[in-house]
């Protein structure tokens, strides 16, 4: 299907390809190997063509529009001048893959891992993720999901504000580079998710709007107007972007893709973006034999997100439960209410637990209206839920995360609420050993005007949070170099504890067949004195039971134990040894090894407690 971009041929030769429907006159302006002027043939559907012979890997071009200014390729595989430099022809093209044998890991074994490719080491670039590998493998992550690395302005930033979707960050070592980081990560069990951004482009580099129709007003978002699917022209900006989704998955290996605020994608036609989206995801798992998946990041709380396109759905596999998280964080830091105003009951997290979204149709304060609807009968394994992510750190005025916020015991809890749930579980890059580097929001761009736009955008953003603190500029470097992880905290003292006591939940999330059923009809939820939260989960033949309970006061209360099993074995106690060490408030003895069956036991303050019951 690819349309859009450079295609090299087996002679030597390649063909330039790009689309500008309405333009009368195109040229490809090589400057390397040998500075030319080429006029460009139009070949149908608004494309201009043209073959080179004799040339690789490392030319570099631009295309002049009608005799004028000349532009980067739309479709550009390498910017390694950045924004506004040459494209080129990337090296990675004669990548050899090690990979033949991998087909994936089933979701229902996930365990992932965001990080920002610039910030999760000193380097920050592909290649120096690779020796982190066993750490993270060891600690029991087996999907990393990675943040935007479409080409963006500069060598700092998130990636949201990406320039060329189909061009890998030169400063994180370019396609050669992220091939490498697939390649190894595949070899060493752990699978690979990219997010990526198909509801707008960023605004520094963005050049495609001077090619054709990219782009339209009639619908609006936040970062201006949006991307044309559906108006005149459309069809092509829609291959344009699946074509996209595919290189992706097939040209870099990739498993999966998290599709950034989809709820500002907007394609009323009848074959829609989520139409082809779909087709070309189910053409590409039948050539392969290996399944992708897609992931929704979604405002709507809507099903039909993870419903069938035939139906009027999205189609996509999973996507992540902002509600799990706003609902469990109230609980944890209770000043999160000012950030949350929906949310703060145990019930809502009791609600988060059975059903998924909390808000399914009650009146929101925060949007003033109705809001969502039931997700009840979706089965977990079409969620994924998190303490911490990007955002959630990110968009805080100093970027704390949950360890600079809340206390040991505190933390325990929450690595424990997701664990333990019947949902795919995520953690944000360092959560794991509690690292205390902030995470802000950080830019490079060169446009003095856009600099000064960001700026005043983040004092207007945090202007209600001045109790919080001045974030810092965005542009300094200091701030993306604040951001960077300290891995020499992993194996230091409570740092350490944190990693452990996360090994050890994921390893009784992996060994208990109970923990590994997402069925909603398997999991019971009650809320005990409106602060405690026990879970009743059992496996899908009901011969195997856990009994979870959290305590998310400070004070300890008596619990009743469910009684149609006899005798309940603890499995996992948050108050025992060896983390009891960073507890430094509510109780530091281990909860009872067994407790009966109809019976009270006391659970400790800011506690959680795993026991087993097997049926008869």
């Amino acid at each position: 299907m690819k349309q859009h971009g450079i295609r090299l041929l087996p002679d030597g030769s390649c063909i330039f390809r790009v689309w500008a429907p309405e333009k009368e006159k195109l040229q490809l302006h090589l400057y390397a190997p040998e500075d030319r002027l080429v006029d460009m043939k139009r070949v149908g559907d608004g494309f201009f063509e043209t073959l080179i012979r004799d040339i690789g890997p490392g030319a570099r071009y631009k295309y002049v529009i009608e005799g004028g200014e000349e532009y980067p390729d739309p479709a550009s595989r390498w910017q390694p001048e950045g924004v506004h430099g040459c494209s080129a022809i990337p090296g990675d093209l004669s990548f050899i893959w090690e990979d033949a044998a991998w087909k994936g890991i089933p979701p229902e074994n996930w365990v992932m891992y965001e990080l920002h490719v610039g910030t999760f080491t000193p380097e920050g670039t592909f290649e120096a993720i690779i020796p982190r590998l066993k750490d993270l493998h060891d600690t029991g992550i087996n999907v990393i999901e990675l943040m935007p690395v479409a080409q963006f302005p500069g060598t700092r930033n998130w990636g949201y504000d990406g320039a060329y979707p189909f061009a890998v960050q030169h400063s994180y070592g370019g396609p050669e580079g992220l091939k490498k980081l697939v390649n190894a990560c595949h070899k060493a069990g752990i699978a690979v998710v990219l997010d990526v951004v198909y509801n707008h482009l960023g605004p520094e580099g963005n050049y495609l709007g001077k090619f054709g129709p990219y782009f339209t007003a009639q619908y609006h978002t936040p970062w201006g107007d949006a991307i044309n699917y559906d108006g005149a022209w459309g069809d092509v900006v829609k291959e344009f972007f699946v074509e996209n989704l595919v290189y992706w998955l097939e040209d870099f290996h990739i498993d999966g893709l998290r599709l950034d605020a989809v709820h500002m994608i907007f394609d009323n036609s009848a074959q829609n973006f989520w139409l082809r989206m779909s087709e070309e995801k189910s053409n590409l798992e039948t050539r392969t034999g290996h399944m992708r998946y897609l992931i929704a990041e979604s405002d709507l709380n809507s099903p039909r997100v993870l419903q069938p396109v035939l139906t009027g759905g999205y189609n996509f596999d999973m996507q992540w439960l902002d509600d799990f998280h706003h609902a469990l964080y109230v609980l944890l830091d209770p000043a999160g209410k000012s950030r949350y105003e929906d949310f703060g009951s145990v019930y809502q997290l009791a609600k988060a637990y059975k059903d998924g979204f909390v808000h399914s149709g009650e009146f929101v304060k925060f949007r003033k209206r109705r809001h969502g609807s039931s997700s009840a009968a979706i089965d977990g394994d079409r969620f994924i839920v998190f303490n911490q992510n990007h955002d959630q750190v990110g968009n805080r005025p100093l970027g704390e995360r949950l360890c600079m916020l809340v206390n040991f015991e505190r933390l325990q809890l929450a690595a424990a609420a997701i664990m333990l749930s019947p949902y795919i579980p995520m953690l944000f890059m360092g959560e794991e050993y509690c690292d205390q580097s902030p995470f802000f929001y950080f830019v490079s761009h060169s446009d003095k005007k856009l600099i000064e736009a960001v700026r005043e955008g983040r004092r207007k953003e945090f202007a209600a949070f001045k109790g919080e603190g001045t974030p810092p500029d965005a542009q300094a470097e200091e701030t993306f170099l604040r951001s960077r992880l300290d891995w020499s905290k992993r194996t230091k003292g409570t740092h350490h504890l944190m990693l452990q006591w996360h090994q050890a939940l994921i390893r009784l999330r992996r060994k208990h067949p109970v923990l590994l059923s997402f069925s909603k009809s398997d999991i019971q939820v009650s809320v005990v004195n409106n602060h405690i939260v026990s879970l009743l989960r059992q496996t899908p033949d009901g011969r195997s039971h856990l009994f979870i309970v959290l305590n998310f006061s400070d004070k300890p209360h008596l619990v009743e134990v469910p009684g149609f099993c006899p005798v309940w074995s603890g499995l996992l106690d948050s108050g025992d040894s060896p983390w009891r060490e960073g507890r430094a408030e509510g109780r530091r003895d281990p909860h009872p090894e067994t407790v009966a069956g109809a019976d009270n036991f006391e659970i400790g303050g800011l506690s959680v407690v795993v026991y087993e019951g097997l049926s008869a």
